[in-house]
């Protein structure tokens, strides 16, 4: 396979979904990855108390939808916040993506840079961890993604990104906060630190709290709202799943040499 990101033409970003697709589809059929999408936004928006034990990834029809919907959608919304808070220069010499996924977050940012910062992965799930090692070969990108506790993941200082993307959320009370400490360490460091959530409070109770110790740290929080300019594939199951995106929304917190 020809890495997605290889070539002067193009959007790495088509390169990959027609993969992706090739990949997911090839075994299951629409109307069952459609299925496992349904089933997926039912657990974030109804039962989320279940993601932890990992019910998210608990079948192959939501491991499907996950990598094929929910990642390139996870790609888009970091790569518009990015541009939109010109995190790509300086360029980090390279990206730490914490509950990296399927490797979407970690993918999107180091494909705005120049030239692209090798990207380390790290996720609870070995079959997450797989697919973003994928993703990174599949977009030409250097770098690896494994099986790995946030608490024990090392995190980076002077000249290089973290990004936490739709992952804080997903964390108890007492890891989230053991996670700020350390977030904050490596921003005081040096680090380019650039946090990702979905808008909605209910998900995000803590935000207040975090946005709050970003901003003491020299930090700045937006709220993004972004054209849902989706491709054919991410459009037909969007609808198919009745979830209608018409607009990207995100939060963010950043703290990078723009704002110290």
């Amino acid at each position: 396979m020809t890495p997605a990101g290889a070539g002067a033409g193009g959007d790495p970003f088509d390169s990959w979904l027609d993969a992706l697709e090739a990949r997911h589809l090839k075994d299951l059929t629409f109307p069952e990855v459609r299925r496992g999408l349904q089933a997926l936004s039912s657990l974030y928006v109804e039962r989320r108390g279940r993601i932890g034990t990992g019910a998210a990834l608990d079948g192959a029809g939501k491991r499907a939808a996950f990598a094929l919907y929910l990642g390139p959608m996870h790609f888009l919304a970091v790569r518009d916040v990015v541009r939109a808070l010109g995190a790509a220069e300086p360029a980090p010499g390279r990206i730490v993506d914490l509950g990296c996924g399927t490797g979407a977050a970690g993918a999107a940012w180091a494909l705005e840079t120049r030239p692209h910062p090798a990207v380390e992965g790290f996720d609870k799930s070995g079959w997450a961890a797989a697919e973003a090692q994928w993703t990174l070969r599949t977009l030409g990108l250097r770098g690896r993604a494994q099986a790995g506790d946030l608490d024990r993941t090392a995190l980076p200082g002077r000249g290089a990104g973290i990004v936490a993307a739709f992952t804080v959320n997903e964390i108890d009370d007492a890891a989230r906060g053991r996670l700020l400490t350390r977030l904050l360490e490596a921003a005081a460091a040096g680090a380019q630190v650039l946090v990702v959530e979905p808008i909605a409070k209910r998900m995000t109770p803590w935000w207040r709290d975090w946005a709050t110790a970003f901003a003491a740290a020299g930090g700045r929080d937006d709220e993004w709202r972004f054209p849902a300019l989706l491709p054919e594939l991410l459009a037909r199951l969007d609808h198919a799943a009745g979830l209608d995106h018409r607009e990207i929304l995100a939060r963010s917190l950043w703290i990078g040499p723009a704002t110290r």
